[in-house]
């Protein structure tokens, strides 16, 4: 165990829940829960708020670089949340715009490699539950846990079709699951990092399970080899 725990790093596709069982997991463990996509949101957004080109990958990575970037605990306790320049930046980055670019300035070599070394910083001592497309594979290969959570796409697209029902907004079953898979299929033949199947990950298929339950078996996991450890 590190300094201050495990480094438990959760994968998989879109769609299967991985922030919302990943902020259980840490809440219940004490731990902070980091959701990387949120870096690369904020950078998107940030490169907007700019007029920077977003095709200009040069110009992207090196603002990566220039930007002041600080992550600080929400009022949860919990949740690191990303600051850019000193600003929170959680409600920009849920903008349309963000959202249609943040693909792209994610598949940039220079973008990935300037946020492995930031998401290594933030977890390096451990107590952290920590969540991507390339976490477990590439960011931390060395996590005492990695959890690759699935789920089948028919599943994954209905769980995104009733959350956008609860939140009084239209949502179309079929073109929910059309933009699953052209993510699926984008985030698989990524050029650099693309999302894969570490060996010796724990394969969690959450198609039939509730996001508690996964949660809680992931919890299960830690706490049985905290405890051997302490013994």
């Amino acid at each position: 165990m590190r300094k201050k725990g495990f480094v438990i790093a959760m994968d998989g596709p879109a769609g299967v829940g991985k922030s919302t069982i990943g902020q259980w997991v840490a809440k219940s463990l004490g731990y902070h829960f980091v959701n990387t996509g949120e870096m690369y949101r904020a950078l998107t957004w940030k490169a907007l708020e700019k007029k920077l080109d977003i095709g200009d990958e040069k110009r992207i990575v090196a603002l990566a670089h220039e930007i002041d970037w600080g992550f600080h605990p929400s009022s949860d306790e919990v949740t690191l949340k990303t600051f850019v320049d000193g600003e929170p930046v959680s409600s920009h980055i849920r903008d349309e715009r963000v959202g249609a670019s943040s693909s792209q300035v994610a598949s940039y070599p220079g973008v990935r490699k300037f946020f492995c070394k930031l998401q290594r910083s933030l977890g390096k001592n451990g107590g952290v539950v920590m969540e991507g497309r390339d976490i477990t594979t590439h960011v931390f290969p060395d996590a005492e846990f990695k959890i690759y959570l699935d789920a089948s796409v028919e599943e994954r697209a209905k769980r995104r079709y009733h959350q956008l029902k609860a939140a009084g907004q239209e949502a179309n079953w079929r073109k929910i699951k059309e933009a699953i898979l052209k993510r699926d299929l984008g985030d698989l033949k990524r050029k650099i990092n693309p999302l894969s199947f570490a060996k010796d990950a724990v394969l969690i298929d959450s198609t039939h399970m509730s996001r508690r339950a996964v949660a809680q078996k992931i919890i299960k996991m830690v706490r049985r080899r905290r405890d051997r450890g302490s013994k």
